[in-house]
């Protein structure tokens, strides 16, 4: 039992050695990185690839895609494994496309622009003067985490926090986790990013 603790205190240092969190003016420099990098984009493309934990499953659901973001805001995800699905935000609605089965919804209410906002700002990383957000900042290896813990209570019913991972070398998000209340989670990792790539908008056509 004695080994067993001891194990356990390590592993448990070991967490918290590799995490530390940000001063003061090194949270105001990676701001002023982040803001800098985004004022240039006008749009970005990558892949993604998601994983997405479900209590009730003995085994994580992964899914892989596109994701695309145009100048206008407007922001699709194709998912291409383990089936064809897309969904697309533009102009206070959302479209989805289940594999050639189409459906639209009104996104016209508070919440879920906060959650369409959320996702956009996300991936562009223009969330750290949001009011509806406490944020945390962190040195996690060669990367800063940012946590965000949500203040508003329309907002707490859904998310219980987002993490967005930022590589050193980099000023877009490469790594979202989005933790909700039940506590099952959406883990999204970007790769090959493009930044202001041409998007054809035949890409937004619902």
């Amino acid at each position: 039992m004695k080994g067993v603790v001891v194990c356990l205190f390590t592993i448990f240092s070991l967490i918290t050695y590799s995490q530390k969190q940000l001063t003061t003016e090194e949270v105001k420099a990676f701001k002023s990185k982040i803001e800098q990098g985004t004022k240039q984009m006008k749009s970005m493309k990558t892949d993604f690839n998601q994983n997405k934990h479900l209590s009730f499953m003995s085994n994580d659901v992964i899914s892989k895609g596109k994701m695309f973001l145009n100048e206008e805001g407007f922001l699709k995800w194709e998912y291409t494994s383990p089936s064809k699905y897309s969904i697309i935000f533009k102009n206070n609605m959302v479209y989805i496309d289940d594999n050639g089965k189409k459906n639209s919804v009104n996104a016209n209410n508070e919440v879920f622009k906060r959650i369409n906002k959320l996702i956009s700002g996300s991936v562009n990383g223009q969330l750290f003067n949001d009011k509806e957000f406490v944020i945390s900042y962190f040195k996690e290896g060669n990367q800063t985490l940012a946590k965000f813990l949500p203040s508003d209570k329309g907002l707490k019913k859904y998310i219980q926090e987002v993490f967005l991972y930022f590589p050193n070398n980099e000023t877009t998000v490469s790594k979202v986790k989005l933790i909700e209340p039940s506590g099952d989670y959406t883990e999204i990792t970007f790769v090959n990013k493009e930044i202001n790539a041409k998007i054809d908008p035949k890409i937004f056509t619902n």
